[in-house]
């Protein structure tokens, strides 16, 4: 079973710690507590990492020569509290040696559709959507 635990260090920073004792500063962002990351942008976080552990380990098994993998993650929400999330956007720039284009989109959507535990949750309650770049390498 997953699991965190998060606790308040001072003011408006708190730490968080994964069941495999990782760890992460959380902080609101007032000028006191500009320190940790809003807790929200950890989910925009969360849901490009989850993806980009999977598309790396996607194209690593297809013997695609990856030497890099950016996802840059932006997300809407209401301008009321509790300010939910209405729209996430994921977009992958791939960088490598003679990528195969079909080996990229596939691992994409694998991830986005079988293995990112994280996208699968928010796609219930929020509109996804993704593209990607390749970039050639020497």
């Amino acid at each position: 079973m997953a699991s965190a635990t998060v606790r308040w260090i001072t003011k408006g920073q708190f730490l968080a710690v994964d069941s495999s004792k990782h760890s992460v500063v959380l902080s609101t962002q007032d000028e006191e507590n500009g320190v940790g990351m809003k807790p929200s942008d950890l989910l925009l976080a969360a849901v490009g990492s989850c993806s980009a552990v999977d598309v790396v380990n996607i194209l690593q098994k297809k013997r695609q020569k990856l030497t890099g993998l950016e996802v840059q993650v932006s997300g809407e929400q209401d301008a009321e509290p509790p300010w939910t999330f209405r729209k996430i956007h994921v977009r992958y720039i791939v960088r490598g040696r003679d990528l195969s284009e079909k080996a990229v989109a596939d691992a994409i959507r694998l991830s986005e559709e079988k293995y990112c535990s994280v996208g699968a949750t928010l796609a219930k309650a929020v509109e996804l959507s993704s593209e990607y770049q390749i970039i050639e390498e020497m």
